[in-house]
C-alpha cells in the first residue's frame, strides 16, 4: 500500500526545509537535522526517576540515561538508538524511552554509544556491550531487585541489540528478550527493498551506503559484529520481536533475519507495518504509526514478562 497520509505530510514538511539529502550532508549537519526533530516529539510522560550515569569503561565513560517509571520496575530495557552509527543521541530518544518505561513498567537504560566517523567500528559495539554488562551487574540497584533484562533498539540500534543478544549468549549473560525495530542486519545494498524506488525516502539506498562508509570498512562490515545476519550460529538467542516497515530499504534484511532466527529455533514475533517508512517507530506524537509500533512492542514485552514471572 502507499505511504499513509501522515507520513506523506511529514515528508512534504521536511522537503520545505530545503535541506539536502542525508547522503549529501557532513555528519555534523546530519546530526543537527535529527536534533531539530527532537522538539517535535514533546517531553514524554513523567517517570519516578531520571538519572544520567557515566558508565566506566576502559579509557572512556559511556553516558547512560536511566529512566525508572515507579518504585517496582518489572524489567530493565537496555535501548540502543538509531542513526546509522553516525547520528542520534540519547536526548533525542528520551521521549520514546519515557513512553517505553511508563507503558511497560520497566526501567529503561538509553545508551549513548560513540559515533562514527570519529569512532568507527567496533567502537559502538564495544560501548553497547560494556553498557549492557554494567546494567546487568547493577540491575538490583536500578530496580531494587533482580528483574529480567531486555535489549532493544531501532535501525543501527537494532543492529547493536541483535549483536548484543549473540554476545550475551556467548558470555552467559541471561536475556529475556530482544526487540529489533527495522534493524540493520547485513551490508547488502542490492536486495529488492533496497532498490525499490518507492523506498527512497528519508532513508535511502544512498544514505545507507553513506552510513556504512562512515562506520566500517568493506572488510569489517562483513563481520558478524557488524552484520549480525552473517553469524554462523543463531541458536540459543533470546526470544525476538522484529518490526519492519513496508517502505524501508531495510525491510527485506529485517524479515530475512527474523526467518533465520526462527530457523535456528529462536522464538520470533515478526510484524511488518503497512504504509510506514523507516523511522516511523521513534516519531512519537508525530506519526500515528509510531503509536501502533510502540503498542505492539509493549504488548510483546508484557506477554514475555508474564510468561517468565
Amino acid at each position: 500500500m502507499a505511504l499513509d497520509e501522515a507520513t506523506s505530510g511529514f515528508l512534504a514538511q521536511m522537503a520545505e526545509t530545503g535541506l539536502p539529502p542525508l547522503h549529501e550532508m557532513e555528519p555534523e549537519q546530519a546530526r543537527g537535522m535529527t536534533a531539530m526533530l527532537k522538539d517535535m516529539f514533546g517531553e514524554g510522560p513523567e517517570v519516578a526517576r531520571s538519572e544520567l550515569i557515566q558508565v566506566p569503561a576502559e579509557g572512556r565513560d559511556i553516558p547512560v540515561r536511566i529512566l525508572v517509571p515507579h518504585d517496582e520496575p518489572r524489567g530493565t530495557i537496555v535501548y540502543y538508538h538509531g542513526g546509522g552509527w553516525v547520528i542520534g543521541a540519547i536526548d533525542e530518544f528520551e521521549t520514546l524511552g519515557r513512553q517505553l518505561a511508563v507503558r511497560t513498567g520497566c526501567a529503561v537504560a538509553l545508551v549513548d554509544y560513540r559515533l562514527a566517523p570519529e569512532h568507527p567500528y567496533p567502537a559502538a559495539v564495544e560501548d553497547a556491550w560494556d553498557a549492557l554488562v554494567w546494567v546487568d551487574r547493577n540491575v538490583e540497584e536500578i530496580c531494587g531487585e533482580r528483574v529480567p533484562l531486555i535489549v532493544a533498539g531501532d535501525s543501527a540500534g537494532g543492529n547493536l541489540a541483535a549483536i548484543m543478544s549473540r554476545k550475551a549468549r556467548d558470555n552467559e549473560l541471561p536475556l529475556a528478550q530482544q526487540v529489533l525495530v527495522y534493524p540493520v542486519t547485513d551490508c547488502d545494498f542490492d536486495t529488492a527493498s533496497y532498490t525499490d524506488p518507492e523506498n527512497q525516502l528519508m532513508l535511502s539506498r544512498d544514505s545507507m551506503i553513506w552510513f556504512w562508509n562512515h562506520y566500517a570498512s568493506a572488510e569489517a562490515r562483513e563481520h558478524p559484529d557488524a552484520s549480525p545476519a552473517r553469524a554462523v550460529d543463531l541458536t540459543g538467542l533470546a526470544p525476538a520481536v522484529v518490526l519492519t516497515a513496508e517502505h524501508d530499504v531495510l525491510r527485506d534484511e529485517g524479515q530475512a533475519y527474523a526467518k533465520a532466527l526462527e530457523s535456528a529455533g529462536v522464538r520470533v514475533s515478526l510484524q511488518q507495518f503497512a504504509g510506514q517508512m523507516h523511522g516511523f517507530f521513534t516519531m512519537v506524537n508525530l506519526l500515528p504509526g509510531s503509536e501502533r509500533g510502540i503498542s505492539y512492542v509493549v504488548e510483546e514485552i508484557d506477554e514475555r514478562l508474564r510468561a517468565i514471572s
